[in-house]
């Protein structure tokens, strides 16, 4: 008897610590809504270093950087349980910071990217050669990670910190989920301490590889680590356009080369089968090549005249773009759909933090949360 009296208490324990972890694997919704509130106040950048934020949970604003590369920015803040928060700003309205999303060309997954006569930026976010990612987004990353390296390594020194969350919103989503890419690998280089936990909230991200850069994403952060969250009418997730040709295939796909299949048929069958596939085919090696054309070759003019010691890099072939993460898929209701009707003039009105939060609150039943910030 006493001892079922005892290993139900330990269970209730065990019940009641693991709970109380709110840094354990799996979507937190009360957690990404402090997250997207945070994010709410790197997007304006108008509360002083050392201000507490206002959400229910503490959390003090520690680092800001300076706006740099394509009207780039990102925060340091850390909880009050020993747990950090980098933040990713998203597009501001301006020109340059547009240029970063429009300049929407591939770039092999690791490599390097001559960002000035100073800084040669070596990166690596995937194992596979075959994987690749926007260049726009990586100028950003470019600038502003070897900074979150640098705090994140002080605040581990100094404060024994081990559990970073990273959120990213719209364009932050998309540096957020290039920086999770690379902080993990850089942990088996060296850079950042092994023991470093980091979880991820990916919100309304446009897609930023390819399929291979996707599933090498997904690996790393196996175990619900991260997480891309998306309003079901939001169209900027879609972005940026998939264009998939035969040679993005795995080997042994028939349908990189049909001739093993065709070999045996009649001549007939081969002169039908071929000529069907090669139209298909023609099509998307062509959009394939104007994508990269308007979006990369003609594009980087226009950033060189932002970055003039940028160097435009060696373009991967591929615009195969993919979504990375698991998905969080916040649907629409009446209720909603009355609070924001469809209408074509409103291009962003799905995709701004509020709606998001909305459903949010409603799909997980989380408390609303109300930012009290002196400002």
């Amino acid at each position: 008897m006493k001892s079922s009296i005892l290993l139900l208490v330990c269970a209730i324990i065990s019940i009641i610590s693991f709970s109380q972890d709110e840094f354990s694997p799996g979507f937190n919704p009360a957690e990404y809504e402090d997250l997207l509130n945070i994010n709410a106040i790197t997007h304006t950048a108008d509360i002083p270093l050392g201000k507490e934020s206002g959400v229910v949970h503490k959390y003090i604003l520690k680092y800001r950087s300076a706006e740099m590369g394509l009207k780039n920015l990102w925060e340091l803040w850390l909880r009050d349980d020993h747990v950090a928060v980098v933040s990713f700003r998203g597009t501001v309205a301006n020109p340059i910071s547009w240029l970063a999303n429009f300049y929407a060309a591939m770039v092999p997954a690791t490599g390097s990217i001559h960002l000035n006569d100073s800084t040669d930026f070596k990166y690596k976010l995937a194992e596979s050669p075959k994987a690749t990612v926007h260049i726009g987004w990586m100028i950003g990353l470019g600038y502003l990670v070897p900074e979150v390296v640098r705090e994140l390594n002080t605040v581990y020194k100094e404060k024994n910190i081990r559990n970073v969350l990273i959120i990213g919103h719209s364009q932050g989503g998309a540096l957020a989920t290039l920086a999770t890419s690379y902080l993990r690998h850089a942990q088996t280089g060296g850079i950042i301490p092994p023991d470093i936990v980091f979880k991820s909230y990916c919100s309304a991200a446009p897609k930023v590889g390819n399929l291979y850069y996707a599933y090498d994403f997904d690996f790393i952060t196996r175990n619900g680590m991260a997480y891309t969250i998306v309003n079901a009418l939001d169209w900027v997730p879609e972005t940026p356009i998939t264009i998939q040709t035969a040679k993005d295939f795995n080997a042994g796909s028939p349908f990189r080369d049909l001739t093993p299949i065709l070999g045996q048929q009649k001549f007939y069958v081969r002169w039908y089968v071929n000529g069907m596939f090669n139209k298909l085919e023609r099509s998307t090696r062509k959009a394939q090549k104007r994508t990269e054309k308007y979006l990369g070759k003609k594009m980087c003019k226009l950033v060189k005249k932002v970055l003039p010691q940028f160097e435009e890099p060696a373009y991967a072939h591929n615009s195969m773009f993919m979504r990375a993460g698991i998905p969080i898929v916040l649907l629409p209701d009446a209720e909603y759909n009355q609070k924001y009707p469809e209408d074509p003039a409103k291009t962003f009105q799905h995709h701004m933090i509020e709606p998001y939060l909305m459903l949010l609150r409603k799909a997980y039943d989380v408390e609303r949360r109300t930012l009290n910030v002196e400002r």
